[in-house]
């Protein structure tokens, strides 16, 4: 098999064509698993499979988490595509790519600048506080498309120096908490000055820190702009693997486009040769 590896501000994936490979869907989640372990494999946060689109789309977008369940979307997997299907020649300077959660266009900025237009918000709780540990947490809820991908929005104070191991079990507890019965993405935030957010995001599926999260700053900077507390024009969100810009468009009290600006690397091409990989 061929593959590509890439990352989104750190956030990293694996792509494979299947229109070339033709590998059967039933083993998708498995091979996600395998490629996506960092010590027996290649090793990456998510699996994205190119297919032909069923829609009117330049190609379909399948993505698997590391665990190998499937992802409704993932933002920066979708800037990663669009360079992909542009350098690959499967689209043009504008990408339409079908995903799991609906239509997304994608733009090439420069070489390695790309923006996609996120799926808007199909559900929507500014104020939905939950308690874990006997300790209430003021969140927000938002799902980005249908079906729809869950995240949790939630502020901490000094989120740079929290201690890393706390942050992690309150990741954790909040993604599986009952008041998400999906799961949810928990994305931590700390508005550090106008325009500029720090982010940490716990990813369902991942079940650990990403380095950056697409849809998770998407949704921050969403809820932030519909409490008026941004305007969300040009909002950077820095994260551990490096700046993600969004931009939040708003009529009538609604989101109108909601827009995801990075960087893209192509950090590796090459052929998978795992001699203990079952298909």
């Amino acid at each position: 098999m061929q593959f590509w590896k890439m990352n989104g501000a750190g956030n990293d994936f694996i792509i494979l064509n299947n229109m070339v490979e033709g590998l059967p869907a039933e083993s998708f989640p498995a091979l996600a698993r395998r490629l996506c372990d960092r010590r027996m494999s290649i090793g990456a946060d998510g699996l994205m499979i190119v297919e032909k689109p069923t829609t009117d789309a330049d190609y379909r977008m399948l993505f698997f988490n590391s665990d190998g369940s499937v992802g409704e979307m993932c933002g920066n997997g979708a800037r990663c595509i669009c360079r992909y299907g542009c350098d690959n020649g499967l689209a043009g300077e504008v990408q339409r790519v079908q995903t799991t959660a609906g239509l997304v266009t994608g733009w090439r900025m420069t070489r390695r600048q790309y923006r996609v237009q996120l799926n808007s918000p199909t559900v929507l709780r500014l104020d939905y506080p939950v308690e874990v540990d006997g300790v209430t947490y003021p969140c927000s809820y938002i799902e980005l498309g249908s079906p729809g991908l869950p995240h949790a929005v939630v502020p901490i104070s000094g989120l740079r120096r929290f201690p890393e191991q706390e942050l992690f079990e309150l990741g954790r507890k909040l993604c599986h908490h009952p008041a998400f019965p999906k799961g949810a993405n928990v994305n931590f935030y700390e508005v550090e000055g106008p325009g500029q957010i720090w982010e940490r995001t716990y990813e369902r599926g991942v079940e650990d820190f990403t380095h950056a999260c697409g849809t998770g700053t998407g949704s921050v900077v969403t809820v932030l702009t519909l409490q008026g507390k941004s305007d969300g024009r040009d909002v950077h969100v820095q994260m551990t693997g490096g700046e993600l810009v969004i931009d939040v468009e708003v009529r009538d009290g609604a989101v109108e486009r909601l827009l995801l600006t990075g960087p893209t690397n192509v950090v590796a091409k090459g052929e998978v040769t795992d001699e203990e990989l079952a298909l």
